[in-house]
């Protein structure tokens, strides 16, 4: 099972894994830990990542970028109109009222939602983890904001969906940021609360978290946001001071020229990473735009001054955080700084200033939230043991639930008015669960909305759920139980409903069912005070909603008691109530039907799969063809050195030259005929080169290969050769006509050597060889498998004595055949003799086959078994 983190950023992604010593940060191709968040279509293929980054500048207008601030947000959101101003690309309104993006792919201009392409970049940010696990990886965790909305959280899972993985949870940045901190901390307290302040300025927004620490959990206590404060802010705050500046000195429109644009806002952000540093920087760019360079500078204080809008934002978040976790500053214990975008000076001395404390930075400001996420994960995953770490979330909005007419008393309302009750406050914990009673004769709706919509630019209607059809058998108003689901990845939904009715039946008495009978009226009991008559009757939290599981479990126990003293005051009871009928209560589950607007449908969703399945089948067949088609230029260019140099010797003049002109040939087909062809085209190319490659390449390869391969063979054959003629007493129970079987076998190998030798020492260098490196293996394994047998043959063991020696002292054998009790002595004397004259004999014993010297060593390095 995989355990990976994504943190999806609005400028680049990064991928955090986890393993058996850690947590990791996952290179990509190009050995970077960030990758950028691009997709770059192109006329045959996709370029994502880093690829696409690469292409960017080329292609700008099919260069798509800053995904994050386009999923799931209305086209008319203000914030979101005047980010479409900086982007190169054309984004329309789709029919369904979200944004649509319109780029040039494979000849035709295409449209995708901003879900779809989300789900390309995951699928990036999953191949790079495949690559550095070389596992499958389909279980992660993914960081987003925490202002991300009901609808933007959807679309994040169905970019998941679409990318082929199964997010175990959409985890908050900054709780993310916060756990990465305090699961390493050894020095938590134990009672007292460890107040922290997280404050993210990231590339597109700002966002605020108060965590309160304590020895293994963390809680958070408060969560504030800017959606449009970030690093980005700063860099088109430099950009349009410069584009202003240019257009007065060198008379220069860079608004009108996308490709201009990118490079200035390149340059604008590298200027403000300088500005961090330095008090004044220079920008430099040649041939920003009709062939004219550009040069000019700014001051740190000039940079600040043009910023101060930008920068009197920053406090609000900070102040609400505070008000929500009902604490001072002098509450605050440490305050945490991270994200790309706070780096900038002012901001920390805002901060300072703010807080009374230096902000610290003990944490990697761009990685920590991808191992947040990679942490959280282990922590879901059964595969990995993580330390012990609660992690308290917070739900960022109030959520409130509304449906038409009055259940309680239609004649105080009339059936047209609304009703609503608030089910998820803010800061309620992640997950939850809640339990809502209507009563209703007939299909009704509910709807799932914000209670508060300020600062979100959003509808306030989330989703509807219709209940029905259900029938009530008494012709009265149903009882229906509604069930809330607040789930990992905060999103909100109606999980079920049940219709609850009572039926009274006739209980006989007696004491073989004293026993149920209690346990019935703890259920009518459990139920009655489950659902209460009353329209807006919504139980407090659905961990409560319990209460019919816990008076059963007190069933249990007094039907565990003791008999006697159980059943005697259950039938006195029983007995009082025999006349009265019982209550059941009836529970059929009811059906809902959900529509989420603005949502993906799930035949939408598998469509964008099998889309993405497409488009990835044709970049790896594009990429093939690449490799392919590189591999026939660099045959080309390797072949026709070596033919000029190690291989000159071995290639006759004529034939050299005929091969030397089917190269250029190939290479000039290469660049121009065959640019653009196919894989298969490319393959038969390269095959047709090698057939006049391959025979050259073999004998210079025979030529430098021969000399060692013929000196293992002369090696085995000497040293059966000397054992076969040796005097050592370890060969001498070999048979002697056995010896000259191995020295008959070595001198006919011997000769076979000497006269292919001679054959090939008589043959040029050109010549197909008679003498190939495969065949004299072959010869070396050959003697050795003949040789081997007979040389390693083991010594016969000595023969037993006449008479059997005196047996050891009774104690010791007593205590063996205790230890031992299924080994008898007869299994045990005969290795007890031949050790004993092993040891007699003054020799050690010949060593095994495989204990065989040189021969078998040596001969092994000629291939043999």
């Amino acid at each position: 099972m995989s355990v990976v983190g994504f943190d999806f950023g609005n400028e680049s992604c990064i991928v955090a894994v986890a393993r058996q010593r850690g947590i990791d940060v996952v290179l990509n191709d190009e050995s970077k830990r960030e990758t950028p968040a691009i997709v770059c279509f192109g006329d045959k293929q996709r370029f994502l990542g880093t690829a696409g980054a690469a292409t960017t500048m080329m292609n700008p207008k099919n260069s798509i970028s800053q995904i994050k601030s386009l999923i799931g947000r209305q086209f008319s959101d203000p914030e979101l109109q005047r980010d479409l101003k900086t982007y190169p690309f054309l984004v329309t309104e789709g029919p369904d009222g979200y944004p649509l993006i319109h780029a040039r792919y494979l000849g035709d201009v295409k449209t995708f939602t901003p879900t779809q392409v989300f789900g390309m970049m995951l699928s990036n940010l999953k191949e790079i983890a495949e690559k550095n696990l070389n596992a499958a990886v389909v279980d992660c965790c993914i960081g987003i904001p925490l202002y991300f909305t009901d609808l933007q959280r959807r679309a994040v899972l169905d970019a998941a969906t679409i990318a082929g993985l199964h997010p175990l949870r959409l985890f908050h940045e900054t709780t993310a940021t916060a756990l990465a901190y305090g699961i390493y901390k050894t020095d938590l307290p134990e009672n007292d609360q460890l107040n922290v302040a997280f404050v993210d300025v990231g590339h597109a927004s700002m966002q605020v978290c108060i965590a309160g620490f304590k020895k293994g959990q963390l809680k958070v206590l408060a969560q504030s946001f800017d959606r449009s404060l970030g690093g980005r802010d700063f860099d088109e705050v430099l950009f349009h001071y410069f584009a202003t500046k240019f257009k007065d000195e060198y008379k220069i429109d860079v608004l009108q020229n996308a490709r201009a644009c990118i490079r200035l806002r390149a340059a604008c952000e590298k200027l403000k990473k300088v500005l961090s540093a330095n008090p004044e920087a220079p920008l430099n760019i040649e041939c920003l735009m009709d062939e004219k360079d550009v040069r000019s500078f700014i001051k740190r204080d000039e940079f600040e001054q043009l910023s101060l809008p930008i920068l009197e934002r920053v406090k609000g978040p900070l102040e609400k955080a505070l008000a929500e976790a009902g604490l001072t500053v002098d509450n605050i214990h440490v305050v945490e700084v991270v994200g790309s975008g706070s780096r900038v000076p002012a901001i920390n001395k805002i901060l300072t200033d703010f807080f009374k404390k230096e902000p610290r930075r003990t944490m990697n400001a761009s990685e920590c939230v991808a191992k947040g996420c990679a942490l959280q994960c282990a922590i879901l995953s059964p595969t990995f043991k993580v330390r012990e770490f609660q992690v308290n979330e917070s739900f960022p909005f109030s959520i409130s639930l509304s449906w038409k007419g009055s259940s309680s008393d239609a004649q105080e309302s009339g059936p047209d008015s609304k009703q609503s009750t608030l089910v998820f406050p803010k800061g309620n914990p992640i997950p939850s669960f809640k339990a809502l009673t209507i009563y209703r004769q007939g299909t009704f709706s509910i709807d799932v909305q914000y209670d508060d919509v300020s600062g979100l630019q959003t509808p306030a209607k989330i989703s509807t759920y219709t209940i029905g059809p259900f029938q009530s058998t008494k012709g009265e108003k149903a009882k229906i139980k509604v069930r809330v689901r607040l789930n990992l990845h905060g999103i909100v939904s109606i999980e079920s409903a049940t219709l609850l009715e009572e039926e009274e039946i006739e209980v006989p008495v007696s004491k073989e069912s004293a026993g149920e009978n209690t346990k019935m009226e703890t259920d009518e009991a459990a139920a009655d005070t489950a659902t209460p008559p009353s329209a807006n009757d919504n139980d407090v939290n659905m961990q409560d909603a319990n209460v019919n599981a816990n008076p059963s479990a007190d069933v249990t126990g007094a039907e565990n008691g003791t008999p006697e003293a159980g059943d005697k005051p259950v039938q006195m009871d029983t007995d009082t109530k025999a006349e009265a009928p019982k209550k059941k209560v009836k529970k059929i589950n009811v059906p809902v039907v959900e529509v989420v607007y603005g949502a993906m449908s799930v035949a939408d969703v598998q469509k964008a799969v099998e889309k993405e399945f497409e488009m990835a089948l044709q970049d790896r067949v594009m990429e093939e063809t690449k490799d392919k088609k590189n591999a026939v230029e660099a045959y080309v260019y390797d072949m026709r050195n070596k033919l000029n140099d190690k291989y000159q010797e071995f290639v006759i003049d004529s034939e050299r030259e005929a091969f030397t002109t089917k190269l250029q040939e190939v290479e000039d087909w290469l660049y121009e005929d065959g640019e653009d062809e196919t894989k298969g085209v490319y393959i038969a190319k390269l095959e047709e080169l090698k057939k006049q490659g391959d025979p050259v390449e073999e004998r210079y390869k025979e030529f430098t290969e021969r000399g060692s391969i013929i000196d293992q063979l002369v090696y085995c054959i000497n040293s059966y050769r000397e054992a076969a003629m040796s005097s050592d007493p370890k060969f001498d129970h070999i048979d002697i006509n056995e010896k000259q079987k191995v020295l008959n076998e070595c001198l006919e190998a011997e000769k076979w050597l000497r006269e292919k030798k001679l054959q090939q020492d008589t043959l040029p260098k050109y010549a197909s060889p008679v003498l190939l490196s495969a065949d004299i293996r072959k010869k070396a394994e050959a003697v050795d498998r003949f040789c081997k047998p007979i040389m390693t043959k083991p010594k016969p063991p000595p023969p037993k004595p006449a008479t059997p020696e005196a047996p050891a002292t009774p104690p010791p054998q007593g205590g063996e055949q205790q230890q031992q009790p299924q080994q008898s002595p007869s299994q045990e004397n005969p290795n007890a003799s031949s050790n004993e004259n092993a040891g007699d004999n003054g020799n050690p014993a010949p060593p095994p086959p495989s204990a065989e010297p040189m021969e078998t060593e040596k001969s092994e390095n000629t291939g043999s078994a």
